[in-house]
Protein backbone atom coordinates (compact mmCIF):
# COMPACT_ATOMS: atom_id res chain seq x y z
CA UNK A 1 0.00 0.00 0.00
CA UNK A 2 0.80 3.27 -0.79
CA UNK A 3 2.48 6.18 1.83
CA UNK A 4 -0.10 9.11 2.22
CA UNK A 5 2.85 11.50 1.00
CA UNK A 6 2.70 9.00 -2.26
CA UNK A 7 -1.18 8.98 -2.87
CA UNK A 8 -0.89 13.44 -2.03
CA UNK A 9 2.32 13.71 -5.29
CA UNK A 10 1.02 11.18 -7.36
CA UNK A 11 -3.05 11.48 -7.21
CA UNK A 12 -3.95 9.68 -10.13
CA UNK A 13 -0.74 7.17 -10.31
CA UNK A 14 -1.97 4.62 -8.46
CA UNK A 15 -5.59 4.99 -7.43
CA UNK A 16 -6.68 5.09 -3.73
CA UNK A 17 -10.61 5.66 -2.15
CA UNK A 18 -9.38 7.27 0.66
CA UNK A 19 -6.61 8.85 2.13
CA UNK A 20 -6.57 6.35 5.31
CA UNK A 21 -6.16 3.48 3.36
CA UNK A 22 -9.01 1.24 5.03
CA UNK A 23 -10.66 1.34 1.43
CA UNK A 24 -9.99 -1.02 -1.59
CA UNK A 25 -7.52 -0.13 -4.31
CA UNK A 26 -8.69 1.18 -7.43
CA UNK A 27 -7.71 0.29 -10.69
CA UNK A 28 -4.41 1.60 -11.49
CA UNK A 29 -4.49 3.87 -14.86
CA UNK A 30 -4.28 1.97 -18.26
CA UNK A 31 -1.13 3.92 -19.73
CA UNK A 32 -0.26 3.36 -22.92
CA UNK A 33 3.70 3.18 -24.07
CA UNK A 34 3.98 6.54 -24.89
CA UNK A 35 1.98 7.98 -22.11
CA UNK A 36 4.45 6.11 -19.68
CA UNK A 37 7.24 7.85 -21.54
CA UNK A 38 5.95 11.70 -20.97
CA UNK A 39 5.51 10.44 -16.79
CA UNK A 40 8.99 9.54 -16.91
CA UNK A 41 10.02 12.23 -18.40
CA UNK A 42 7.73 14.54 -16.66
CA UNK A 43 8.26 13.09 -13.55
CA UNK A 44 12.18 13.79 -14.07
CA UNK A 45 11.87 17.42 -15.03
CA UNK A 46 10.15 18.43 -12.39
CA UNK A 47 12.79 17.10 -9.85
CA UNK A 48 15.57 19.24 -11.49
CA UNK A 49 12.76 21.91 -11.92
CA UNK A 50 12.80 21.56 -8.40
CA UNK A 51 16.43 20.49 -7.79
CA UNK A 52 17.12 24.14 -9.37
CA UNK A 53 15.39 26.14 -7.04
CA UNK A 54 16.77 24.36 -3.92
CA UNK A 55 19.99 24.95 -5.37
CA UNK A 56 19.04 29.03 -5.66
CA UNK A 57 18.06 29.21 -2.19
CA UNK A 58 19.52 26.41 0.45
CA UNK A 59 22.78 27.45 2.42
CA UNK A 60 23.27 23.91 3.24
CA UNK A 61 26.21 22.47 1.38
CA UNK A 62 24.89 19.03 1.97
CA UNK A 63 21.16 20.12 0.51
CA UNK A 64 23.07 22.15 -2.71
CA UNK A 65 25.16 18.96 -3.16
CA UNK A 66 21.62 16.44 -3.09
CA UNK A 67 20.30 19.25 -5.44
CA UNK A 68 23.34 18.79 -7.90
CA UNK A 69 23.03 15.34 -8.22
CA UNK A 70 19.39 15.35 -8.89
CA UNK A 71 19.93 17.74 -11.91
CA UNK A 72 22.51 15.58 -13.11
CA UNK A 73 20.86 12.37 -12.13
CA UNK A 74 17.55 12.78 -13.77
CA UNK A 75 19.07 15.50 -16.78
CA UNK A 76 20.81 12.21 -17.53
CA UNK A 77 17.69 10.06 -17.32
CA UNK A 78 15.53 12.59 -19.50
CA UNK A 79 18.51 12.38 -22.32
CA UNK A 80 18.45 8.70 -22.23
CA UNK A 81 14.31 8.55 -22.95
CA UNK A 82 14.57 11.29 -25.67
CA UNK A 83 17.33 9.24 -27.63
CA UNK A 84 15.39 5.84 -26.73
CA UNK A 85 12.12 7.58 -28.05
CA UNK A 86 13.47 8.65 -31.11
CA UNK A 87 15.03 5.95 -31.90
CA UNK A 88 11.60 4.14 -31.71
CA UNK A 89 10.07 7.14 -33.33
CA UNK A 90 7.65 7.73 -30.17
CA UNK A 91 6.16 10.60 -28.97
CA UNK A 92 5.48 10.81 -25.52
CA UNK A 93 2.19 11.72 -25.41
CA UNK A 94 0.75 13.61 -22.17
CA UNK A 95 -1.87 12.28 -20.06
CA UNK A 96 -4.33 12.79 -16.93
CA UNK A 97 -0.86 11.23 -14.75
CA UNK A 98 1.52 13.68 -16.31
CA UNK A 99 -0.74 16.81 -15.67
CA UNK A 100 -1.63 15.91 -11.98
CA UNK A 101 2.51 15.45 -11.54
CA UNK A 102 2.32 18.82 -12.68
CA UNK A 103 -0.25 20.18 -10.98
CA UNK A 104 1.56 18.45 -7.56
CA UNK A 105 4.50 19.87 -8.60
CA UNK A 106 3.59 23.49 -8.60
CA UNK A 107 1.53 22.69 -5.29
CA UNK A 108 5.04 21.68 -3.57
CA UNK A 109 6.65 24.42 -5.01
CA UNK A 110 4.34 26.61 -3.60
CA UNK A 111 4.53 25.13 -0.20
CA UNK A 112 8.44 25.34 0.04
CA UNK A 113 8.52 28.67 -1.75
CA UNK A 114 7.73 31.23 1.68
CA UNK A 115 9.76 28.60 3.25
CA UNK A 116 13.68 30.29 4.77
CA UNK A 117 16.83 28.42 5.81
CA UNK A 118 16.43 25.10 7.96
CA UNK A 119 12.94 25.30 7.09
CA UNK A 120 13.26 25.61 3.60
CA UNK A 121 15.86 22.56 3.54
CA UNK A 122 13.77 19.95 5.73
CA UNK A 123 10.86 20.98 3.51
CA UNK A 124 12.63 20.66 0.34
CA UNK A 125 14.30 17.16 1.29
CA UNK A 126 11.00 15.81 2.95
CA UNK A 127 9.48 16.52 -0.45
CA UNK A 128 12.17 14.49 -2.09
CA UNK A 129 12.23 12.17 0.67
CA UNK A 130 8.26 11.76 -0.25
CA UNK A 131 8.53 12.09 -3.77
CA UNK A 132 11.53 9.59 -4.48
CA UNK A 133 8.54 6.96 -2.77
CA UNK A 134 5.96 8.26 -5.04
CA UNK A 135 8.50 7.45 -8.05
CA UNK A 136 9.47 4.02 -6.52
CA UNK A 137 5.68 3.39 -6.36
CA UNK A 138 4.73 4.42 -9.84
CA UNK A 139 7.69 2.01 -11.36
CA UNK A 140 6.56 -0.84 -9.05
CA UNK A 141 2.88 -0.39 -9.53
CA UNK A 142 2.17 1.11 -12.75
CA UNK A 143 5.00 2.20 -15.17
CA UNK A 144 7.29 -1.27 -15.39
CA UNK A 145 3.78 -3.45 -15.73
CA UNK A 146 2.07 -1.39 -17.78
CA UNK A 147 4.97 -0.84 -20.47
CA UNK A 148 4.56 -3.38 -23.65
CA UNK A 149 7.90 -1.91 -25.23
CA UNK A 150 11.02 -3.95 -24.05
CA UNK A 151 13.54 -0.63 -24.37
CA UNK A 152 11.11 1.25 -22.94
CA UNK A 153 10.47 -1.52 -20.02
CA UNK A 154 14.40 -1.73 -19.78
CA UNK A 155 15.21 2.32 -19.16
CA UNK A 156 12.67 2.05 -16.16
CA UNK A 157 13.86 -0.74 -14.50
CA UNK A 158 17.38 0.03 -15.28
CA UNK A 159 16.93 3.55 -13.13
CA UNK A 160 15.06 1.92 -10.52
CA UNK A 161 17.80 1.40 -8.32
CA UNK A 162 19.01 5.29 -9.20
CA UNK A 163 15.98 6.36 -7.74
CA UNK A 164 16.22 4.44 -4.86
CA UNK A 165 19.75 5.33 -4.09
CA UNK A 166 17.85 9.17 -4.13
CA UNK A 167 15.66 7.95 -1.94
CA UNK A 168 18.11 6.47 0.44
CA UNK A 169 20.00 9.85 0.39
CA UNK A 170 17.55 11.76 0.97
CA UNK A 171 16.01 10.10 4.25
CA UNK A 172 19.49 10.37 5.33
CA UNK A 173 19.71 14.62 4.80
CA UNK A 174 16.19 14.13 6.28
CA UNK A 175 17.68 12.59 9.66
CA UNK A 176 21.09 15.02 9.78
CA UNK A 177 18.34 17.93 9.43
CA UNK A 178 16.27 16.57 11.90
CA UNK A 179 19.16 16.51 14.20
CA UNK A 180 20.17 19.90 13.72
CA UNK A 181 16.74 21.45 14.87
Amino acid sequence: MLSLATRRIFPLLLTFAASTGLYAQAAAPDLSDPEVAHVAVTANSIDIDLARFAQSRTHNAEVRKFAGTMITDHSAVNQAAAALAGRLGVTPKDNAVSQSLLKGAAEARAAIATLQGHAFDQGYIDREVAYHQAVLDALDGLLIPTTSNAELKKLLVDVRPAIAAHLEHARQLQTTLLAGK
